[in-house]
C-alpha cells in the first residue's frame, strides 16, 4: 500500500488530480446547496467519469448517504458489479470508518481526498484502515488535493450555520 502526500509537484505531475477533484467540489457545493454538510466524490475508471454524488443523508433520511456511498452504490449499479476495481475515488473529504469500510468493500484503488477530517478521518488522520495488515483490501492514498478549496467549502458552510441568521 502507498500512502502519499499531494502537494504542488504530485498536482503539477498529474492534471487529472485538480481536475476530478474539481468535479467533487462542485457535488459539494449541490449539497450545500441543499443545505447538507458539503462533500463530494466522483469515482474515475480509465480516465472516465463512472458515477459522481454528495452527501445526502438529511434529504434522504439515510444516515449511510455520504458522498463516497452514493458514488459506490451508482457507480455498482451502472456496472453492474458490487467490485469496482482499478477505479479511483476522489473525495472532497478524508473519507470516515463508514466509507473506507465501503472502499474497501467496492476493492477501490486508488482514494484522493482533498481537506483532512481530524474528527473523523480514517484514511491517516484518526487511524488509517488502510494500514492494517490483517484486512484483505488496501488502496493507495493521497490526501491535500486541492486542500484549500476542499476545506473552505466545509468552512464557510459551517460558518454560515453557526451565524445568527444561519
Amino acid at each position: 500500500m502507498k500512502h502519499l502526500i499531494a502537494g504542488q509537484m504530485f498536482l503539477k505531475n498529474n492534471p487529472d488530480h485538480a481536475f476530478w477533484m474539481g468535479i467533487a467540489l462542485e457535488e459539494a457545493q449541490k449539497a450545500a446547496a441543499s443545505d447538507e454538510v458539503p462533500v463530494g466524490a466522483v469515482l474515475v475508471y480509465q480516465h472516465q467519469e463512472v458515477a459522481r454524488g454528495h452527501n445526502q443523508p438529511i434529504g434522504l433520511h439515510d444516515p449511510s448517504a455520504h458522498a463516497e456511498i452514493v458514488v459506490l452504490r451508482r457507480a455498482a449499479h451502472h456496472l453492474q458489479n458490487y467490485r469496482l476495481p482499478n477505479t479511483s475515488l476522489y473525495v472532497t473529504l478524508e473519507p470516515c470508518l463508514m466509507c473506507a469500510g465501503a472502499i474497501m468493500n467496492a476493492r477501490i484503488e486508488r482514494v484522493y481526498f482533498g481537506a483532512k477530517d481530524p474528527k473523523t478521518g480514517c484514511v491517516g488522520s484518526v487511524i488509517n484502515v488502510f494500514d492494517n495488515e490483517q484486512l484483505n483490501h488496501h488502496c493507495e492514498i493521497a490526501g491535500g488535493i486541492l486542500e484549500h478549496d476542499c476545506a473552505k467549502v466545509l468552512q464557510d458552510f459551517f460558518k454560515l450555520k453557526r451565524s445568527p441568521k444561519g
